[in-house]
């Protein structure tokens, strides 16, 4: 049990210590490496040589594996110098190998404790970052010497070497046993250094070793495509599948001559530690150079198999701006004012998805609701540019109007759009990271107030297209309406905070700042109603009183001549 317990412990360390190099590295010099990766793309040698050069610093092909995944599946990357790329990471990782079956480990103590000073006292973050990864080494290094010295004894157990003789007859169970540890450790150099350790023990026969080898490259492949299967987007299940397939014909094309391969290396080099690295470079380099010509080949079959998923209409692409109605000022300003109706149901589908979003605290659709506002600047700028078109000739006075009032009906729902994505779903990320709760009645006042907005936003819809002058109105006075009830709102929250509700008193900056945005998107709405008013010649010039006028009841709402924020 002290024996297990010891070795789980080395295997530990020598992924902490792999872990700590692979994070210093990134933070030290991840955008350099994102860079050197977009410029080796032009061609398959510069990108099989930049895999290589960065595996062997970040000492994990799964990491860059997924790094040039996520280049891949953004378009950045093209399939062929994408796969180039992982070739070369494979043979990138038994250069570490090769480095760590070197007797190195006298620089372990000096690693470690260059490592800490640098970390410890360090006054730049690279110099911090490049002391974690020096005792990341240090640590990998005394975790192989653990591995020697656990494994060592125990070589001479008689149940030891009863479970050794059964593993040792099932190559085959020694190609699973080494692929599962390579995926559960994320890592083909941890997966090959325990191996290592095991060969040079005693503890697995050559055949066995190498065929724990060739689960290792196999099970290192696979924690991308894991990655990959949660993508929508088929294609970028490409550049992983590509990866495991290749591997996969490589395990299964030398599986079968793995005893003669073994007599072979022994001959090299009878240390079986060293056999073991020798065959990992061997094997990667073997890949490589059948591989790295027939990619065109591999791509073609990958992107047949895998096709590009079709993109989803973009709601930010203009339906109705006609271009040839342009010629024809009636029939292009109706053609804006469907393009609007095209905004007005954004805008309502962010209005729903986004109060949702906020009462039950809902991440996915955060995103949605910021991707429609960036469809909505598109279709306002759209529609804005091709009225300007149409003012460019000559228009009648109702012609002008019309123009005018398009203009700021599309300025007034794209500021609705910003208000619903800046502050609103920035409230709602704040409450699902803090994991605030409304209280039953808070959320039934905000709920309220919500209600209110939607038969006002339906409502201003309905004006712009009739000009109702009634409506325009009602429309006024639900502004009024919605004053008050935005008052019993924050009267009933003070009352809730003044009994100590413990729900209110922590969402109680997020419950008025929400009360405060919903009243600025009703304002933006409400301006619908002013430019049918001033046609009719129902508003004043000014909202201030006539001087020496005493009556009561503040500014009148139909005096109003704009939004107010």
């Amino acid at each position: 049990m002290i024996t297990l317990l010891d070795l789980m412990g080395g295997v530990a360390l020598l992924l902490w210590g792999l872990h700590m190099v692979n994070t210093g590295v990134i933070r030290a010099f991840g955008a350099d490496f994102r860079r050197i990766l977009g410029s080796a793309l032009r061609d398959r040698w510069r990108a099989f040589a930049a895999g290589v050069g960065i595996t062997a610093v970040l000492q994990s092909s799964t990491a860059t594996a997924l790094l040039t995944s996520s280049l891949a599946a953004r378009g950045m990357v093209e399939l062929v110098p994408a796969l180039a790329i992982m070739l070369g990471a494979n043979v990138g990782t038994s250069l570490v190998v090769q480095l760590l079956s070197l007797n190195v480990s006298a620089l372990a103590p000096i690693l470690l404790v260059t490592g800490v000073l640098a970390f410890r006292q360090g006054s730049r973050t690279i110099v911090r970052d490049l002391g974690r990864v020096a005792v990341g080494l240090g640590l990998m290094l005394v975790s192989l010497h653990i591995l020697l010295d656990t494994l060592a004894p125990a070589e001479n157990a008689p149940r030891v070497r009863a479970v050794m003789e059964l593993v040792t007859n099932q190559p085959l169970l020694n190609v699973l046993i080494g692929a599962f540890f390579a995926w559960a450790a994320h890592s083909s150099v941890a997966a090959v250094s325990l191996i290592m350790s095991l060969a040079f023990s005693s503890f697995v026969t050559p055949v066995s070793a190498l065929a724990l080898v060739l689960g290792a490259n196999l099970g290192s492949a696979v924690n991308p495509v894991l990655e990959a299967t949660q993508a929508d987007n088929p294609a970028s299940r490409r550049l992983p599948l590509g990866n495991l397939a290749i591997r996969f014909v490589g395990c299964a094309v030398l599986f079968p001559f793995l005893q003669p391969i073994a007599q072979h290396f022994a001959v090299i080099d009878p240390s079986p530690a060293r056999m073991t690295a020798d065959f990992h470079t061997a094997f990667n380099l073997v890949l490589a150079a059948a591989f790295i010509l027939p990619l065109d080949a591999v791509a073609r079959v990958l992107t047949r198999l895998l096709p590009e998923k079709a993109p989803p209409a973009d709601p930010g692409t203009p339906l109705f701006l006609d271009e040839p109605a342009l010629d024809t000022p009636t029939v292009a300003l109706s053609s804006a004012v469907r393009e609007t109706l095209h905004m007005c149901e954004i805008v309502e589908t962010m209005l729903r998805r986004g109060m949702k979003a906020l009462m039950i605290g809902d991440r996915q659709m955060v995103s949605e609701v910021s991707r429609l506002d960036n469809a909505l600047d598109q279709l306002h700028e759209a529609i804005k540019l091709y009225v300007i078109r149409v003012t460019r000739d000559s228009l009648d006075d109702d012609q002008g109007r019309r123009a005018m009032e398009i203009i700021a009906f599309s300025i007034n729902l794209e500021h609705i759009g910003d208000i619903i994505d800046k502050n609103l779903m920035e409230l709602a990320g704040k409450k699902i990271k803090r994991k605030l709760q409304f209280s039953t009645e808070g959320a039934a006042d905000l709920t309220g107030i919500y209600e209110r907005v939607i038969e006002s936003f339906k409502m201003a819809v309905s004006i712009f297209l009739s000009g109702n002058v009634e409506l325009a109105r009602q429309l006024l006075g639900a502004k009024t309406e919605l004053r008050q009830a935005e008052i019993a709102a924050n009267e009933s929250h003070l009352a809730r905070l003044r009994d100590g509700r413990p729900e209110s008193i922590e969402t109680s900056s997020l419950h008025l700042d929400v009360l405060r945005d919903l009243k600025r998107i009703h304002s933006h709405i409400c301006a619908t109603a002013y430019p049918v008013l001033e046609a009719a010649g129902e508003l004043r010039d000014s909202r201030l009183k006539a001087a020496g006028l005493g009556s009561e009841g503040g500014f009148p709402e139909t005096g109003e001549t704009s939004a107010p924020e």
